[in-house]
């Protein structure tokens, strides 16, 4: 557990949040309302393996050897980010490294951030996409129509290297948008949605499906979701929109039962693409879809889109194995303590959704000199 939940507001009155693990499908997830919650400050429990840089000098020569992840060249470490709150948690806002390194580097930052207007704390991770490189896993309710190379549950080969996963979108009959992966379409993909795109080497962005992101050869999955919520790095008009009900159909505070109302404040994730092409996801309870873009913009992100809502689906897990180890649910850690999945989510043969894996990239074999 990364940080602990606390009521913001008068007086910062400390109350117990519960989650219901009986939970009932509604159209785009499952689950009980979670209360508005911040948090202490983070911890880290990142796996170091550090690389130093050592110079030997004789009289005639200098030689360096680099960091093992300098040969991936790793993006530049993230900024603490401008709490919302004039006056925020100790904490809020500063970056933490999260997961197993990869070449001696991070490639994962967490860190907390409570949405202009809110109470409750949304967890956000940033992602050296020099470091990892992306995986679509398909499940066999979404999208559907499998069977799949890549379904949960992740094999041990994949585990090998596995840093973080987080979960996909709606159903596919409520994305508003199609679905492309291992080589076939499985659901059309629809000019103008938003769109996760995975290229064959791994990389990774996030954009408006025709615009800012198209089908080429280099493409190995595409995964959309609704419309932008981000866009040039600010929230989108549709964003603010007061139909709320556009970004789907939500569960109401304690039940998702269909003859309850939906609530506009309910858990929400959402990912995003930064202008040097890190990949930021973002997570929290009683978000609307404005805070979710605001959350999304403020960590930096250029492009952003809405992933999968209410309590059952979003997660967001890092894996710090020890060295000799594969990721495993006994060393992984969830990025928002009061989420309902977690580690063991990706690892479970039942679970049928989407979900993005992130995996360290092969470090280059250092070339000898002559």
């Amino acid at each position: 557990m990364r940080f602990a939940l606390t009521r913001r507001g008068a007086g910062r009155a400390a109350f117990v949040v519960s989650v219901a693990l009986g939970l009932t499908a509604c159209s785009a997830g499952t689950g009980t309302g979670n209360p508005a919650a911040t948090r202490a400050p983070r911890s880290s429990t990142t796996t170091t393996s550090t690389s130093s840089t050592t110079t030997t000098t004789s009289t005639t020569t200098t030689t360096t050897t680099l960091p093992p992840a300098a040969a991936l060249h790793p993006l530049a470490v993230p900024g603490p980010l401008a709490p919302f709150d004039a006056v925020p948690a100790p904490g809020e806002g500063a970056w933490v490294p999260a997961g197993q390194n990869v070449g001696g580097e991070p490639a994962v930052y967490e860190t907390d951030l409570v949405p202009p207007g809110g109470t409750a704390a949304a967890g956000i991770a940033w992602m050296d996409t020099k470091l990892l490189s992306a995986r679509l896993y398909s499940g066999s309710k979404s999208p559907g129509g499998g069977p799949y190379l890549f379904t949960a549950p992740v094999l041990p080969a994949q585990a090998a290297t596995l840093v973080a996963a987080f979960n996909g979108g709606f159903l596919m009959k409520d994305a508003r948008g199609g679905y492309y992966t291992e080589g076939r379409t499985v659901d059309p993909l629809v000019p103008g949605s938003a769109s996760l795109v995975i290229a064959t080497d791994g990389s990774v962005t996030v954009g408006a499906w025709g615009s800012d992101v198209a089908m080429t050869p280099n493409v190995a999955a595409v995964r959309q979701n609704l419309v932008l919520l981000v866009a040039a790095g600010q929230p989108t008009a549709a964003a603010a929109s007061p139909v709320w009900q556009a970004w789907g159909n939500t569960c109401a505070a304690t039940t998702c039962s269909a003859s309850v109302p939906g609530i506009e404040y309910q858990w929400r994730s959402g990912v995003g693409v930064t202008a040097d092409g890190a990949l930021v996801y973002v997570a929290g309870p009683s978000l609307d879809p404005l805070q979710l873009a605001q959350l999304l913009a403020r960590a930096g992100t250029v492009r952003g889109m809405e992933l999968d809502i209410n309590p059952y689906w979003p997660v967001f897990a890092t894996y710090a194995p020890v060295p000799g180890a594969v990721a495993a649910p006994a060393n992984g850690s969830s990025l928002h303590p009061s989420s309902v999945q977690g580690p063991a989510t990706f690892f479970t043969s039942s679970w049928a959704r989407d979900f993005v894996t992130m995996s360290a990239r092969a470090v280059p074999a250092p070339t000898a000199p002559g």
